[in-house]
């Protein structure tokens, strides 16, 4: 409580500093997770000993201090980041420089390099992520920044921070459309746009391998992983499979893909059936190549500058981009065929197991071969016989089975007979590859929840999945999901394993059953349209832009002249606007030159510099106590202008007042006096 009458007794200059201080703090506390420990409580000390200097009215420290201090963090940053230039090492500079810079605040030329080295820190933090909260937050930066630079502007030794914080958001309000114009139509030309970035904020979600047990892991992320929107009729949750890596070797614990890298083709005799599934995909930034799509999509998903190339086992990939959204469309179909329909030697490699591994599982296998009803039974009798031991077997789905020995298999079958997708997935193609059917486990999410708000699907990384394929003579490649036999409601419904819920979930349940569900629809829907028109907005956009304006074929040398020609035509308005007389863009001023008119049409000309209250007393000096409704009228427009400017009430009566004053009765009385 001693502190508040402290902070009232300080000059303006500490006001200020202290102001500065916040506002910069404010800039910096997202990069704190970004940076390395010695930078943030580097940039936290300055800061403090800053701080208290201006509370304490001491010295600045000298040059020698700074040049030491300088030489300190350009040695550290070396020694940490192996250099100076580069994205890591240059925003630790500059955090660091922002923070030694408000030590050397002693004129206005000093803070305002605090102010625009504020303004380059808060564009560092869009290096690590743009989404629409850092958006928001740094909006409050900006204000921050603006009100400051405000401030140390205006005259006087005491300005309200208020009057300063009003002017700053009127600035960034009147820029806000120039802004927007150029966001819409500056070019985005590369490499000036999309340069990359060194430290990428990419979820990695799917990985291109699957240990037993690693796939829980996801179950426990609720971030989104793609949205996804259909032009037409919206398919069942449950037949929704988003095709990711497909894994065909084994060692016994882990799964790993065929090495595939020299073949570069489409899968072996697809054929698709019924009406295709059309729909816009917005994947998140990943540091994986592959293109989330739906089983199966023969043509690839089509997208400005997206090259695509597919695989053997049904996957489009495409170049891995780390840093921004990649949308795309693409036309799947549920019902398909694909896969060799005969025999092939290639078809060995999905029938392999590691010696000496699982050896209960191989003797189970052994026996089921052995009965007279399955000697010469398809893979589908197979797959029937070991999915009814799943259904019928007292299994279960948990994201806590327990740990697994290097045994999976067995484990799974005959020890914890509980599991995760993978778990099931492994299990389930172990024995049929023992049985000798050509099997593998395929990757990838499963299932999405649809946003009644904005009407997107979204797939999170909670949604991932593991299933299987196994080869049938006279068909090709099928899939089984075996974890469905143990759990149907996890394929058939919505419906995920979920951690326990946080402290503010419990809140927002407690308020309403349904009210964080309400929330964080409409926070996800709020994000999305952030990432369809900003951060997905691009050049493919802009030439779609040219198309509707008439432009046949669009060019970004055509964006630059609709640019370039727009905006001459607001400078052309700006002009005009400036050129228009001041008392038609000014209320205020325009009574008060209709006054000096009406009192130079009743023989008493003045001034056009002539105040308000020097027109009153010149019209007491004229005519007396005929002048006083006049000189009233011209205080009460005095007041408004200077004491109550914003007050529109006000402004109509003295509009109202000024057609009631007796301008009629000045003219006769001047008339009088001039012939007496």
């Amino acid at each position: 409580m001693q502190l508040l009458p402290k902070l009232n007794r300080l000059p303006r200059e500490a006001h200020e500093t202290l102001f500065v201080l916040l506002v910069v703090a404010w800039v910096l506390m997202p990069q704190v997770a970004q940076l390395q420990a010695w930078t943030s409580a580097l940039a936290a000390t300055l800061l403090l000993w800053r701080g208290y200097l201006a509370l304490s009215g001491r010295a600045l420290p000298g040059r020698w201090w700074l040049a030491g201090l300088l030489a300190l963090t350009l040695a550290a940053t070396l020694l940490t980041h192996r250099t100076l230039l580069g994205a890591e090492a240059g925003v630790a500079l500059v955090v660091v420089l922002l923070a030694l810079k408000t030590l050397e605040m002693r004129a206005r030329r000093d803070a305002f390099v605090v102010f625009f080295l504020g303004f380059f820190a808060v564009l560092t933090q869009f290096f690590h992520s743009q989404s629409l909260a850092t958006a928001a937050y740094m909006l409050v930066a900006v204000l921050g920044l603006l009100t400051a630079l405000v401030r140390a502007h205006m005259p006087g030794s005491a300005v309200p921070l208020r009057a300063a914080a009003r002017t700053a958001v009127r600035m960034a309000a009147l820029g806000t459309p120039m802004m927007a114009l150029l966001f819409v139509l500056f070019p985005r030309v590369a490499p000036l746009w999309g340069v990359a970035d060194a430290a990428p904020r990419a979820r990695s979600g799917l990985s291109a391998t699957m240990s037993v047990g690693s796939m829980a892991e996801l179950a426990l992320d609720e971030s989104i992983a793609f949205r996804l929107r259909f032009d037409g009729p919206e398919p069942q949750s449950g037949t929704l499979y988003f095709r990711g890596p497909v894994l065909s070797q084994f060692d016994g614990r882990r799964w790993l893909p065929l090495d595939d890298t020299a073949v570069a083709q489409g899968p072996d005799g697809l054929q698709v059936q019924g009406a295709p599934l059309r729909y816009e995909l917005t994947l998140e930034p990943s540091t994986h190549p592959w293109l989330m799509v739906l089983d199966a999509t023969p043509q690839a998903p089509s997208a400005p500058d997206l090259q695509t190339t597919p695989t053997p086992d049904l996957q489009w990939r495409g170049k891995a981009d780390t840093q921004n959204l990649r949308r795309y469309r693409a036309q799947s179909y549920l019902q398909y065929q694909y896969g060799p329909r005969q025999w092939t030697p290639a078809l060995r490699n999905f029938m392999a197991l590691p010696s000496g591994k699982n050896p209960r599982t191989l003797q189970w296998a052994a026996q089921m071969r052995s009965e007279p009803a399955l000697a010469s039974a398809d893979a589908s009798a197979l797959s029937e016989r070991v999915l009814a031991r799943l259904r019928n077997g007292e299994y279960s789905y948990t994201l806590s089975p327990g740990l697994y020995g290097e045994d999976t298999a067995d484990a799974f079958w005959f020890e914890q007979k509980a599991g995760f997708c993978e778990h099931i997935a492994s299990a389930y193609v172990v024995v049929m590859r023992a049985l000798g059917v050509p099997a593998r486990v395929v990757t990838g999410y499963q299932g999405a929840q649809r946003n009644a708000i904005d009407g997107y699907w979204a797939v999170r990384q909670s949604d991932a999945h593991a299933w299987a394929e196994i080869w049938q003579a006279g068909v090709g490649w099928v899939r089984v999901d075996p974890t469905a036999a143990v759990s149907p409601w996890r394929v058939g419904e919505a419906t995920r394993l979920a951690p326990p819920r946080s402290e503010v979930v419990k809140l927002f349940t407690a308020v309403g059953p349904g009210l964080w569900t309400s929330a964080r629809a409409a926070w996800e829907a709020a994000n999305n349209r952030w990432n369809q028109w900003v951060l997905s907005y691009g050049q493919g956009t802009q030439m779609d832009i040219l198309k509707r304006l008439g432009v046949a074929s669009p060019h970004w040398e055509d964006l630059a002249y609709l640019l370039a020609g727009v905006v001459s035509a607001l400078g052309l308005l700006g002009a005009a606007w400036s050129a228009w007389p001041q008392g038609r863009r000014n209320p205020w001023q325009s009574l008060l030159d209709r006054a000096r008119k009406r009192l130079a049409d009743s023989g008493l000309a003045l001034a056009p510099s002539a105040t308000p209250r020097q027109m009153a007393q010149a019209a007491k000096a004229r005519w007396g106590e005929a002048a006083l409704p006049l000189n009233q009228w011209l205080a009460e427009l005095e007041y408004w202008h200077y004491g109550a400017a914003d007050d529109a009430a006000r402004l109509a009566r003295l509009r109202k007042k000024w057609r009631k004053l007796p301008w009629s009765a000045f003219a006769s009385h001047s008339e009088w006096r001039t012939k007496s």
